[in-house]
């Protein structure tokens, strides 16, 4: 009786070491343009080209700018590294989504909406948030660079098996809580070494009711809790997201496909190496209030008192007191974007929320589609007019303020509530302040320019 995750490492082991790692194989390969220059660089020295270079994709992401991508891209460095990601790709007969391609876009978005990633895949990429793929019933971690020369080399990596760790969460989640919120919950309840050296596979009927784009958001945050990935196992749900997907099997061949990927699910009775459970009843519209994403409490509840000299400073950095309502705070910046929450669903969530509102005088929002594919759709459903309407500019795709790469920083000793993963001193520019949040709480702070519980406006 064997767990997801079991099912799907063991049928790619090719090579197991008596004592030290397994040897891989990998389903699919993704490469922005952060972690791979040096990869390819490796291989040129040694003489080697990619070795399957059909399962391998590129897209230019974290350090692409969010306007005017018709034109050359302004910053020398951040235009080095995409002009390099193009290169090696062209040379390596490699599949590149380039910047104004119609499939450009955070790699993490593109993958699934295309059909790339598929359940029972291995998915391996030089970004951290490759967990996000596992909301499909994978197996996705991030990489180093030296481990991404590896799989371009050889389709294959050395890693250490992972323990498992099953996280139940019983119950519905109440009207107006997100994935996001679930996923803050979690972290803030195990802490951001909580689940350190696990695999995790999140179920329950909470889980259960998430749709797939949320399945994604609560994968993608499993790398904050010190999780190797996130996974959920493939139903009903996964089956209807993937069917006539780019790159998914079409007419029997997918039929076919989705009896094996039902089939991965994990079998009654399997052992994890750990059991968590939680209540979906306990759980309410959370923000983070903190530098790491473990230090988040519900919206309604007042800034908890430091327990030592570590979390007084990061209070004094986030300018917060302790005792005090975090609601009601001022917001200079919004940020509605991220390879969490970039994607269609949640610019509907966010729509909703300011239709018939108008953006603050004193909020600057970025809003930020995960990919061109994401934008057209917005265009598509007349979010964008919705959106304009509100006051707000739909900006171009890219991985924006999520991090400090591009043109998106937020300024020194502004506070931006934002949906991307990490709240870290500095991510969004240096001296930035960060509040993690869902799209529709991002949107209620936008429209009355502090942190608000949206089910309340």
């Amino acid at each position: 009786m064997k767990t997801l995750f079991d099912k799907i490492w063991d049928a790619h082991v090719v090579t197991h070491i008596d004592d030290g790692p397994d040897q891989l194989y990998i389903d699919r390969h993704y490469c922005h343009e952060v972690t791979s220059p040096q990869a390819f660089a490796g291989l040129r020295e040694r003489g080697l080209k990619v070795f399957r270079p059909g399962r391998t994709y590129c897209s230019p992401d974290h350090n692409i700018p969010t306007h005017d991508q018709d034109k050359p891209i302004a910053d020398p460095v951040s235009r080095k590294a995409v002009d390099t990601l193009r290169e090696n790709a062209e040379a390596n007969g490699l599949t590149h989504y380039g910047l104004g391609h119609p499939l450009n876009g955070i790699i993490h978005v593109i993958g699934p909406e295309q059909g790339l990633t598929l359940p029972g895949y291995t998915i391996v990429c030089g970004d951290s948030h490759t967990s996000t793929h596992g909301a499909v019933g994978a197996v996705a971690f991030g990489i180093g660079t030296s481990e991404v020369e590896m799989v371009l080399a050889s389709q294959c990596i050395l890693q250490p098996k992972p323990r498992t760790m099953r996280i139940t969460v019983n119950g519905k989640l109440r009207p107006g809580v997100s994935a996001k919120d679930l996923a803050l919950y979690i972290i803030a309840r195990l802490g951001t070494d909580g689940a350190t050296g696990y695999f995790v596979e999140y179920a329950g009927e909470a889980v259960r009711s998430l749709s797939m784009e949320g399945r994604m958001t609560l994968c993608n945050m499993s790398i904050e809790m010190g999780a190797r990935g996130g996974m959920v196992g493939p139903d009903a749900t996964t089956i209807e997201y993937i069917r006539g997907r780019a790159n998914a099997p079409e007419g029997e061949a997918f039929e076919e496909a989705a009896r094996r990927w039902l089939a991965l699910a994990t079998a009654d009775g399997a052992r994890f190496d750990r059991e968590v459970e939680f209540d979906a009843a306990d759980i309410g519209v959370r923000v983070t209030y903190g530098t790491n994403p473990g230090m988040g409490i519900d919206v309604g509840a007042t800034i908890p008192e430091p327990k030592n000299e570590s979390d007084a400073k990061v209070l004094e950095y986030m300018q917060f007191t302790p005792g005090t309502p975090i609601a009601g705070t001022k917001v200079d910046y919004v940020f509605l974007g991220s390879c969490t929450n970039g994607r269609i669903e949640d610019f509907r969530e966010f729509a909703r929320v300011v239709k018939g509102r108008r953006r603050h005088p004193d909020v600057t929002a970025w809003l930020v589609p995960g990919s061109r594919a994401v934008m057209q759709q917005i265009v598509d459903e007349g979010i964008d007019v919705e959106l304009v309407r509100a006051g707000f500019e739909l900006r171009q795709p890219g991985c924006s303020a999520c991090l400090a790469m591009n043109d998106d920083k937020i300024p020194a000793g502004k506070l931006c509530v934002s949906t991307s993963n990490r709240n870290f001193e500095g991510r969004q520019g240096p001296g930035a302040r960060t509040v993690l949040a869902s799209p529709a709480t991002a949107a209620a702070a936008a429209v009355t320019g502090v942190i608000t519980n949206h089910l309340t406006i």
